[in-house]
């Protein structure tokens, strides 16, 4: 779940409100938790600031007991971070992703698993843009060529 933090999911986002797409991250999550998949919650911290904006805490619920957590500082989640580490620890080959900024923060932390060979998901209606046709062009024309577009309702566990 990608920059699900209060002063984001408040931007005017489009297609779907903030609070929208954070519902629906959030009946996601608890899917994964109930199977005993790990969570990911990933928030941006501003290089350079003593403090940070308000707001930018992560969403009340995002992040759980037993969660990964991890703070970026760039656009994506995957550099400068210790993710791809974290994830290999604990055995994860396919990603479902979820968040803010579809074509931006999602996106790019998109393209960098597919460079270390993740499968990707997108859970389309548990993201959304800062403007309508970002989203929709990063959901019809860039994912399908990374992974598999879905509904968050439609992502299923394989029996291990």
């Amino acid at each position: 779940m990608i920059d699900l933090m209060d002063r984001i999911v408040a931007l005017p986002l489009a297609p779907l409100p903030g609070p929208a797409v954070l519902a629906a991250a959030l009946e996601l999550a608890a899917v994964f938790r109930k199977a005993g998949a790990p969570v990911v919650a990933v928030r941006a911290q501003r290089p350079g600031p003593a403090e940070q904006p308000a707001g930018s805490g992560l969403a009340e619920g995002v992040a759980l007991d037993g969660d990964l957590v991890v703070v970026k500082r760039s656009i994506g989640a995957f550099h400068g971070t210790d993710l791809h580490e974290r994830l290999g620890a604990l055995g994860v080959d396919t990603l479902v992703m979820a968040g803010v900024a579809t074509n931006l923060g999602v996106e790019s932390t998109a393209r960098a698993a597919a460079d270390f060979g993740y499968r990707l998901v997108f859970a389309e209606d548990a993201m959304s843009g800062l403007t309508a046709a970002e989203h929709r062009a990063a959901v019809s024309l860039d994912f399908p060529r990374f992974g598999t577009v879905v509904t968050a309702a439609e992502v299923e566990f394989a029996a291990v």
